[in-house]
């Protein structure tokens, strides 16, 4: 642990921004990068989400912009205040100590920058845990609980999983299988007489069908128009293409870059090992899912909502197939914040105002620390975030100044020594060659 009385006496040009002296047009340059890699992870992000969403025109004509923009400005001011915060601290203090270079630079960066994100976008972070796929299991557990239950979940949230797991496992309390059973026979009836053509869906569909024709169907299942393998079946196809689709959607920009110096790379946008990854991570959470719901029902012989904590469970075993630290520790933390306000509307919870901001901008704040000291303990998917978020310039720090707070700091930059022009410099530049 570094000791946080301790200090050196070199300005931010020599560990911050060690590509240029000027601490404005560091900052501009910080700006401009995080703008465009902002944009390029909200831009198809919000796209995507309103798709799914089945959104009107209208807002993609007057809400669509403004919400990318939004966020975009968020991430941006993120990565650009960081470095304004940052040479304001040396300019203050007049020397870097131990917490000033990561978590001192950060935490009002992270405040102002959380401030700008729409509040519905306020996510509560938490430092990343060892195993992300008990994380998840446990998380879709509760998700697909408070989903069964009256009132449980709202919004978002609950359409999002009501696309993923579909209708027929939304919660009707006032369940009556017979009523039910009767209405879509009369809907059966009506197919009848509009025949349906055949395209390829309809072609996979029937062909399905003829596979589980005879099937069983337990009678609290909800799924009237399928027996119970049929239903787990069509739920993995449709699931599986939603995924593989928005994979292509990603690759999308990257592989149109290419359309003209290496044609051939277009192939890998339909033949990527990522986009089968998350087809089969959304199809077989989905089959996984509809599957146990359907096996407890026959063993129980009722519909219960606590069936969905052990088909939630089990379901998450699925994040095998796309072990993703950014989709566990984000959904996670949105139970977590969902837990909290149900809380505070039960009256057991104390309302803290602002807790999202703060817990975020420490958080985040943790991890610059971690960034900029000890970066072997931070994860790699976050370092590798930080990196396209700076353009790289996050990697071109002085660690070896800091090497004296005791944190190792350049144990991983152990050959990097920055081109620095000593006529900005408090102290003389260790230089690899003449400076020039």
């Amino acid at each position: 642990m570094a000791a946080l009385s301790k200090s050196i006496p070199h300005n931010c040009y020599e560990i911050g921004h060690t590509w240029h002296p000027s601490c404005r047009v560091s900052f501009l340059q910080i700006t401009g990068g995080a703008l465009e890699e902002s944009l390029k992870i909200y831009a198809p992000l919000y796209l995507i989400a309103a798709i799914l969403r089945k959104r009107k025109l209208d807002y993609y004509l007057h809400k669509l912009l403004p919400e990318i923009l939004q966020s975009a400005s968020f991430l941006t001011a993120n990565g650009a205040l960081y470095m304004a915060f940052f040479c304001i601290l040396r300019k203050i203090l007049g020397k870097f100590y131990s917490w000033t270079p990561g978590f001192g630079a950060a935490l009002p960066a992270s405040y102002v920058a959380i401030l700008i994100e729409r509040k519905s976008r306020r996510g509560l972070l938490t430092i990343y845990m060892a195993n992300l796929v008990l994380l998840f299991c446990i998380t879709a557990a509760m998700y697909m609980f408070f989903f069964r239950c009256k009132d449980g979940l709202k919004g978002f949230t609950f359409s999002a999983l009501r696309f993923i797991v579909g209708k027929e496992e939304i919660p009707t309390h006032s369940f009556s299988p017979e009523a039910a059973y009767a209405k879509v026979e009369q809907k059966r009836e009506q197919h009848k007489e509009k025949p349906r053509r055949m395209n390829m869906i309809g072609l996979v569909r029937k062909f399905v069908d003829s596979i589980c024709k005879h099937g069983p169907r337990h009678r609290c299942c909800k799924h009237y128009e399928d027996n119970c393998i049929s239903y787990c079946i069509k739920g993995f196809i449709r699931m599986f293409s939603v995924g593989y689709l928005i994979q292509c959607c990603l690759r999308i920009p990257s592989a149109f870059r290419h359309l003209f110096t290496k044609p051939s790379r277009l192939l890998s946008l339909f033949y990527n090992k990522e986009n089968f990854q998350l087809g089969a991570f959304l199809g077989s959470f989905v089959s996984i899912y509809k599957g146990t719901s359907c096996f407890l029902r026959w063993i129980r012989n009722l519909d219960d909502e606590l069936h969905a904590i052990i088909a939630g469970f089990l379901a998450g075993i699925s994040m095998m197939f796309y072990k993703s630290t950014t989709i566990s520790m984000y959904l996670a933390s949105k139970l977590v914040e969902t837990m909290y306000f149900k809380g505070i509307e039960a009256g057991k919870v104390p309302y803290f105002p602002h807790a999202d901001t703060i817990i975020y901008s420490i958080s985040t704040a943790i991890c610059f620390q971690a960034a900029v000291m000890e970066v072997q303990t931070l994860r790699p998917s976050y370092w590798k975030f930080l990196l396209r978020l700076t353009k790289g310039k996050f990697a071109v720090m002085n660690r070896k100044v800091l090497d004296v707070f005791g944190t190792g700091a350049s144990k991983h930059f152990q050959d990097f020594i920055p081109r620095l022009d000593p006529r900005y410099t408090t102290v003389t530049p260790e230089l690899p060659t003449e400076f020039s």
